[in-house]
């Protein structure tokens, strides 16, 4: 599919064949597109928790998302989090494969952008996890598949059932699978008049 097609033609759907499977290939292939998403320093905060289990995928609807369909009948359910200190962990890792000066300058220079900002170091992370989102819902569009981004759901109770770690903020989750009912028109998009500037407000 054209990336414009895509883009355009990419609905938030709330309804799912509960009975489709995503082929593994399929899976591995919107993984891998969402890895190609761009990170601050490359950092790659992003980890993704695939909910496969059906009870925990119906417990998480029933007592902590509002009873949300996509969550227990789409395909495949990814709850979007990151590591908001993975710029402390091993950073030369992100660089391995870049001239070693590069290397050297970025791994060097990513403890003190990060230090003590701890308000950075987590708008990073949600910087990450929203562009790796678009992404794993713009690569399935072009499979064939939908999506639906979620945020309605109590975020501590479900960072509970998952066992986030204390370094770790979530995200949305996002439900992929095949539409049985399309969404409503869309409801409309803000002119660009309203929303372009040129060079200052």
């Amino acid at each position: 599919m054209d990336t414009f097609d895509a883009i355009y033609q990419r609905r938030a759907i709330k309804h799912f064949d509960p009975q489709h499977k995503l082929s593994p290939e399929d899976e591995a292939k919107l993984l891998e597109a969402a890895i190609q998403a761009p990170t601050s320093f490359n950092i790659q905060h992003w980890r993704f928790v695939i909910v496969r289990e059906p009870d925990l995928r119906k417990r998480i609807r029933k007592e902590f998302g509002n009873d949300q369909a996509q969550m227990t009948d789409a395909s495949l359910l990814i709850i979007m989090t990151a590591d908001i200190k993975a710029w402390q962990k091993k950073p030369e890792r992100y660089w391995k494969n870049a001239p070693k000066e590069v290397a050297e300058l970025l791994v060097n220079w990513m403890g003190p952008f990060h230090e003590g900002r701890e308000w950075l170091q987590r708008d990073e992370a949600q910087r990450s996890i929203g562009m790796a989102m678009q992404t794993i819902m713009l690569a399935a569009k072009a499979l064939g598949y939908d999506s639906c981004p979620m945020i309605g759901f109590d975020i501590d109770k479900v960072a509970e059932l998952i066992n986030l770690p204390d370094d770790h903020v979530m995200g949305p989750m996002v439900a992929v699978g095949k539409q049985t009912k399309g969404s409503w028109p869309k409801p409309g998009q803000l002119s660009l008049s309203e929303l372009v500037m040129e060079n200052t407000f």
